[in-house]
């Protein structure tokens, strides 16, 4: 896959479309263990990335560009996972679902009093 525009929201949310579609993600120790947590499935998460937003940009991030997505299951769960937005296999870091009292909304996070 050739360099891409890590700061084009589009493009990076299409990247990780395409890499869930085609099973090239890799998940850490954390991720699979917050998975198990909240019962959440791998074939859940890569439905989530096909039907996602980028709601969150880090492409300066010091371990290497990342995001934090939305993304809505077949099921209509809604997912946030940050995910690695510059390798040639996705590398998921974590994945939750976005719930009170740390989110309004699964786009909206509360501020910190």
């Amino acid at each position: 896959m050739s360099e891409i525009n890590i700061s084009d929201l589009k493009v990076v949310t299409e990247k990780l479309g395409q890499q869930a579609s085609r099973d090239e993600l890799r998940l850490t120790v954390h991720a699979h263990q917050e998975m198990a947590e909240e019962n959440i499935s791998y074939d859940s998460v890569c439905e989530a990335m096909m039907n996602s937003t980028v709601i969150e940009n880090y492409p300066e991030y010091q371990r290497g560009p990342c995001c934090l997505l939305c993304g809505q299951t077949e099921s209509g769960r809604y997912l946030h996972i940050v995910c690695t937005t510059s390798l040639e296999v996705a590398v998921i870091i974590t994945v939750y679902e976005p719930v009170p009292p740390k989110w309004i909304t699964p786009f909206q996070r509360r501020k910190k009093i």
